[in-house]
């Protein structure tokens, strides 16, 4: 049987919020079969838990953003797709996560701090069978038109691949790769994904704390651009690093169904309020998927059992 997956062991981190500039605690617990991921605000006078699904999302700008019941007004937790992208690439189906704030730490701005974290703590196979979600018919969502147009679609696939372009017209950008095929079930998402970095331009630094957006912000967890070039003395930590992050946040937004993806995924300029859309809209029509599990590991996608074992 394919099976479940939490972690063995609590582990815990401090950082700051990437927008909100604030010190937040993180700790990770292991959690039962069939739980999923859900965040528990135990700052609050009385601890609210937000299980993370595709309607709890109640906010998209510059981050992926959950609240209890999907209730823009309720308890929340902002920035939440690096972890959920952590999830995904060890295969990681139920977790408690307990924060002192409301929203996640961005540690180096990637995902490789979460997947250490996770992976330090050990990875629990569990005695229930994983679920995924499989397309059965291609989903697709677009916006704009001409060079503002922006679009994402699921379609039927025998595993879990990504395929990403961006474009941004701008010189930093335009001299890395801008386009990504990702295969989930290579095995190689820590080694290939799970390192790149968020990245914002010095243009919109003053629009966006303005919006009380980037407090957190700095060279120790975003590529900085300015109109020119990349500002971080390091440099990129992979030629593609800019589109490579783009699907690891589509790793996380997508990993918000609650279950692993059986599809292909292939977005031009998409971001987390269209990626919200998409698995609505796939989750809206029944015909366009089912729920699978794999009694026998050997009938599984290649790859996806073996996803990132523990250390």
């Amino acid at each position: 049987m394919l099976a479940q997956r939490t972690i063995k062991s609590l582990t815990r981190a401090v950082g700051v919020g990437v927008h909100s500039g604030r010190k937040v605690e993180l700790t990770l617990r292991p959690a039962p079969p069939d739980t999923g991921v859900v965040f528990r605000r135990v700052d609050l006078p009385v601890p609210v838990d937000i299980p993370v699904n595709a309607m709890a999302v109640s906010d998209t700008r510059m981050a992926s953003t959950i609240s209890a019941g999907g209730d823009p007004g309720a308890p929340k937790v902002q920035t939440i797709e690096h972890l959920m992208s952590a999830c995904a690439g060890l295969g990681l189906d139920n977790l408690f996560v307990d924060i002192s704030a409301e929203e996640v730490p961005i540690l180096d701005g990637s995902a490789a701090s979460f997947v250490f974290l996770l992976q330090s703590a050990g990875i629990e196979v569990q005695k229930a069978p994983k679920r995924f979600i499989r397309v059965k018919k291609p989903v697709e969502l677009r916006e704009g038109e001409g060079t503002s147009l922006k679009w994402a679609r699921l379609e039927p696939f025998d595993g879990y691949k990504l395929t990403f372009e961006i474009e941004f017209d701008h010189p930093a950008v335009n001299a890395t790769g801008q386009r990504v095929e990702f295969d989930m079930g290579s095995g190689r998402y820590k080694r290939d994904i799970a390192r790149a970095r968020t990245f914002g331009f010095t243009k919109d630094v003053e629009m966006m704390r303005a919006r009380g957006l980037g407090l957190g912000g700095s060279m120790d967890n975003v590529i900085v651009v300015d109109d020119y070039r990349v500002l971080n003395s390091d440099g990129l930590r992979y030629d593609d690093e800019f589109v490579k992050h783009k699907i690891l946040d589509a790793i996380g937004d997508l990993h918000i169904a609650g279950k692993p993806m059986l599809a292909h995924y292939v977005a031009f300029k998409s971001g987390h309020a269209l990626n919200n859309r998409l698995l609505r809209a796939l989750l809206a029509d029944e015909s366009a998927y089912d729920i699978v599990t794999f009694q026998d590991e050997s009938k599984a996608p290649a790859g996806l059992a073996a996803l990132a074992p523990a250390w």
